[in-house]
């Protein structure tokens, strides 16, 4: 499921893509059984393993559908959703010269293409717990471990998740950062983005292409 990128926009980096993916880690994860696709939105955690290859996981409601129909080794595709924003014409110094803008949409997305696997194994599900917890817990003042919840009430809680694993065969992102604009007008939308609120995108606009 290629993702449409021109040359100006790509972003291609590992090291890029892997910091962008830890960063933004809610996805849409698209799986297809026959005419019947499902999509569902899922924070997941990537591991980079030893040989380079790369790893998501994450975990289903058990009640969703989804994961019974998503076959293992079926193809699967996570999308990875940054910041994002419109652009009026009237940020282009450009307008005042010539009037040839147009209004457009800023946005950073990273896809992943793989092969899904059902894992419903319950060391599996708490050791992919574990890891997620720590991901979004371990900077805070005090960080909420799994061991805090009540046995009984984990034991239960796990029992109504199912993990999955998607191994990527592909990795691609899309920086559509304005780069086909002049510098002038690359400026006029940085800022016209920072008095809109969008701190982040515009510092994108400003450094390109670095997360």
């Amino acid at each position: 499921m290629p993702i449409y990128v021109p040359p100006h926009f790509s972003e291609s980096r590992p090291e890029v893509l892997d910091a962008f993916v830890r960063k933004y880690p809610l996805a849409s994860v698209i799986t297809h059984t026959g005419d019947e696709m499902f999509a569902s939105h899922i924070p997941l955690t990537l591991d980079v393993l030893a040989d380079g290859s790369r790893r998501l996981q994450g975990h289903f409601a058990r009640g969703n559908p989804q994961w019974r129909t998503a076959q293992d080794g079926g193809r699967a595709l996570a999308i990875f959703h940054g910041p994002q924003a419109y652009v009026t014409p009237s940020w282009y110094p450009s307008k005042r010269i010539n009037g040839r803008v147009v209004p457009t949409w800023l946005y950073v997305v990273v896809h992943v293409e793989g092969r899904i696997a059902i894992v419903d194994d319950r060391d599996y599900l708490e050791r992919h717990l574990r890891a997620l917890t720590h991901d979004h817990e371990h900077a805070r003042a005090r960080p909420w471990g799994v061991d805090d919840a009540p046995p009984e009430y984990l034991d239960a809680t796990m029992k109504r998740i199912v993990p999955f694993e998607i191994t990527a065969t592909r990795m691609s992102g899309k920086w559509k950062l304005d780069q086909n604009q002049p510098a002038h007008n690359r400026d006029g939308v940085a800022e016209g983005l920072l008095e809109a609120e969008q701190q982040v995108l515009s510092a994108l606009v400003r450094k390109d292409r670095v997360v």
